[in-house]
């Protein structure tokens, strides 16, 4: 079909005439609602955006010299972005003298790695630079824990062992 005829064709649906390919031998032409194409377009873009996962990186900062109940605080945090589906950067920061005793900073990456191994793994090893010591961890899962299913056979197991000492206790008392 020629332009003019095309364009013709158009202007009677009350439709637009969009050049698909202009490329293409001869060009190819489409006749459209061309506003409601960019209308759906901008929608499956934003769509394609909020389906698509952001990585976030949380960061908590240690010192080599932390007291068990700061530690134990930080800790419940990394937890808790672990369990958000983020990335945890951990940083020891060292001042002064503390730059002379790495091992320190070393050693409590290796207790946090070890405490959240069950939910994270390490993406990024400790490493030193300059007076700050990093690693980073990463969710094995983007949901973080399951909750705990309740164990009907443990359950059952301490309410049966009171019936039991009692049924054993009348015995002894009958047979003395």
């Amino acid at each position: 079909m020629n332009l003019p005829d095309a364009l013709a064709a158009a202007r009677s649906k009350e439709l637009d005439l969009v050049e698909v390919a202009p490329n293409a031998s001869p060009p190819v032409c489409r006749i459209m609602d061309f506003s409601r194409h960019q209308y759906e377009e901008q929608q499956r873009k934003k769509e394609s955006r909020r389906k698509a996962t952001q990585v976030v990186i949380k960061e908590m900062k240690f010192r080599p010299k932390i007291d068990i109940h700061d530690y134990t605080t930080k800790m419940r945090h990394v937890e808790r972005f672990l369990a958000e589906g983020n990335k945890v950067k951990l940083t020891i920061m060292f001042r002064g003298r503390e730059m002379a005793h790495p091992e320190l900073g070393l050693r409590i990456l290796e207790r946090i790695a070890d405490e959240v191994s069950e939910i994270a793994i390490v993406e990024s090893a400790p490493r030193q630079d300059g007076r700050n010591m990093t690693m980073v961890l990463h969710p094995i899962t983007k949901g973080g824990r399951k909750p705990k299913a309740p164990r009907p056979a443990a359950a059952a197991a301490p309410a049966a062992a009171p019936a039991e000492t009692v049924a054993a206790a009348a015995e002894d008392t009958g047979a003395a």
